[in-house]
């Protein structure tokens, strides 16, 4: 589905949670660099979009790929928007009157609906490349640095929900999946 907005791509169903193995699974690092890689991070903004997510890796797609990208306001409000192709987290030292850590509430586009809360890094980089093979490097902090882990587990094969104590995450994924119990677990 092609969607008149911010990106140029065509949106792509979300994995859920249990739905498909490339989820659960570290993706594949990203040797070759051509149009098929930029189309799919044109359709990954473009499936994040339509979803009203704020950010989205290759395997929520049903793509076996370390590849994400991202549109986060960080902790000034100030949008982070990019992708990264073969990330790598660095979890950075606070500056000065900065929490190490914050805990919040965090979601997930393949875990639709609720929400729990999770620590994570108040600031975060993460170095890679772009779909030409160039260093790129995107730093963050807040809710920005937050997706940036958020989606590197992803890319690790990690949902947030397996950081949860095993009764919450049964629980956020049976609530999930909604009455007709639709979302595997």
């Amino acid at each position: 589905m092609r969607l008149p907005g911010r990106y140029d791509g065509v949106a792509r169903p979300i994995v859920t949670y249990g739905s498909n193995p490339v989820l659960h699974r570290r993706c594949a690092d990203v040797t070759t660099f051509d149009r098929e890689l930029r189309h799919l991070v044109l359709d990954m903004f473009a499936s994040m979009q339509a979803a009203d997510g704020v950010g989205l890796a290759a395997n929520q797609i049903g793509v076996d790929a370390q590849v994400f990208v991202i549109d986060c306001p960080d902790a000034e409000g100030n949008d982070v928007v990019g992708y990264v192709v073969n990330p790598k987290l660095t979890v950075l030292e606070p500056l000065e009157g900065e929490p190490e850590i914050e805990r919040t509430e965090e979601g997930c586009l393949s875990v639709p609906g609720p929400y729990a809360e999770l620590d994570r890094a108040f600031r975060a980089r993460v170095d890679g490349v772009d779909v030409h093979g160039d260093p790129t490097s995107i730093e963050a902090t807040g809710m920005a640095a937050r997706c940036l882990q958020h989606e590197c587990d992803h890319l690790e094969g990690t949902v947030y929900v397996d950081r949860l104590p095993a009764e919450q995450r049964e629980q956020l994924l049976a609530e999930a999946a909604g009455p007709q119990g639709d979302l595997p677990a």
